[in-house]
């Protein structure tokens, strides 16, 4: 009876991704052979599909070096030569041999037993050539960081030149780390010192977080921990998992007790959560967002126990449309290019375009205009994205600054991901005058 394993898992969700052009993240989960694994090997085959996806770019180049000009692989043996790859010059604690042997004994499982002896001899070859490969790889880094480094060419292009080559060097090795996980407390339900007592006894690994946007003992990074629905202090609420960027755009809101405030385009509820906790849960959160997206949203909300919001839906042609009534606070956390969390979201890299750019600009521009509307005399507009691309940014907020005058710009800030340890991010503070 055949068992699964991380490396069939890994392969079948690589080759399910190909062919479906799913995001690897999502397929993963989805799968129900992954979910039967233990515990070590789910480990395992989430960091050789992610890593796969990472590197893709890198990977390929290895491949095409051992491969006769223009001969095309079948999509299943092009799978298991990137697992093979990867495990030879990524994970240290595989020995060669079993990243030889157990992919190439993939191939009769996957349906190209007759391509095993060029994988095998692939594989093997790149065994024996270690060291050189590995200097190869470095000189890659340095004259062609695209391929070196798995990112697109033409985002690595505008990069360079917005960053200057060091910077934008550092971003891409950024974004080819594995993300690190981080819980923000959930002060409405437990203090930080209650939370960190029943993590120990739920044998929690933690670390403290230190942000300058962020108060002490908010957000915590979680280094190790069992499966979070198994523990009662996250079924329960005490905490959210949020990474430290998303606070950056409701410090600058600021939202009190008492008030009314809109959150357009709020799920999955991270940045409304923090609200309701900076309100003490008193007062009112109108909370929108498309309708497929809603459930995750009100789920959270559940979780969290939060009092003070209220989901609604916008319909799918006016996202963003002005809700019934004033805001003393709005926050517009608009549908983005997402450039700022690539080192989270794998698959993002191979399906961001620059001609996206335009079309995005032209929808957060609209959202901003349309939720302004609703913002009181004096009252705050928070415009955020997770994009470090200018034209989504800055250039956002000074083309509605230059369509009215009702409003004033009095704060924004770009977080860069290597300077400051976080997720990539932009938040912009206006005022009705």
């Amino acid at each position: 009876m055949f068992r699964e394993n991380a490396r069939n898992v890994a392969a079948r969700v690589l080759l399910r991704r190909w062919e479906q052009r799913g995001f690897a993240e999502e397929l993963l989960d989805e799968d129900p052979g992954f979910r039967e694994l233990p515990e070590r090997e789910r480990r395992l085959a989430r960091e050789l599909v992610l890593g796969v996806v990472r590197w893709q770019s890198t990977l390929d180049w290895l491949i095409a070096r051992r491969t006769e000009s223009g001969r095309r692989q079948k999509r299943a043996a092009l799978v298991l030569l990137r697992l093979g790859l990867y495990q030879l010059f990524w994970l240290d604690g595989v020995p060669d041999h079993a990243a030889v042997n157990e992919t190439v004994a993939l191939t009769r499982w996957l349906g190209v037993e007759a391509q095993a002896g060029f994988l095998n001899g692939v594989l093997r070859h790149y065994g024996r050539a270690k060291e050189a490969t590995r200097e190869a790889l470095a000189r890659l880094r340095e004259e062609d960081p695209a391929r070196g480094w798995s990112h697109p060419g033409w985002l690595v292009e505008r990069w360079i030149a917005r960053h200057g080559r060091e910077r934008a060097l550092r971003l891409l090795e950024w974004n080819n780390t594995p993300p690190r996980a981080y819980a923000r407390v959930n002060q409405l339900r437990v203090r930080p010192g209650r939370l960190i007592e029943r993590w120990r006894e739920e044998d929690v690994e933690y670390d403290f977080g230190r942000w300058d946007w962020v108060e002490a003992n908010r957000v915590f990074e979680l280094k190790a921990h069992p499966p979070l629905p198994r523990l009662g202090s996250f079924r329960e609420g005490w905490f959210y998992v949020q990474d430290p960027s998303t606070l950056l755009a409701v410090r600058l809101l600021d939202p009190k007790p008492e008030e009314r405030v809109l959150d357009v385009c709020a799920a999955p509820g991270g940045k409304t959560a923090l609200m309701a906790e900076a309100m003490d849960d008193d007062g009112t959160i109108l909370a929108l967002d498309l309708a497929p997206r809603l459930p995750r949203l009100k789920e959270n909300c559940a979780r969290l126990k939060l009092r003070s919001v209220v989901v609604g839906e916008f319909p799918d042609d006016e996202p963003g449309a002005p809700a019934v009534g004033e805001f003393d606070r709005v926050l517009v956390d608009a549908p983005c290019s997402n450039t700022g969390v690539l080192r989270r979201r794998v698959d993002l890299r191979w399906r961001v375009r620059p001609e996206e750019l335009e079309r995005l600009t032209e929808l957060q521009l609209d959202l901003l205009s349309r939720s302004a509307l609703v913002v009181k005399p004096g009252g705050v507009l928070v415009y955020s994205t997770c994009s470090l691309e200018p034209e989504e940014n800055r250039g956002v907020v000074d083309a509605f600054l230059a369509q009215t005058s009702d409003f004033e710009l009095e704060e924004d800030r770009e977080l860069f991901p290597p300077e400051v340890q976080a997720d990539g991010a932009y938040a912009a503070r206006l005022r009705r005058r």
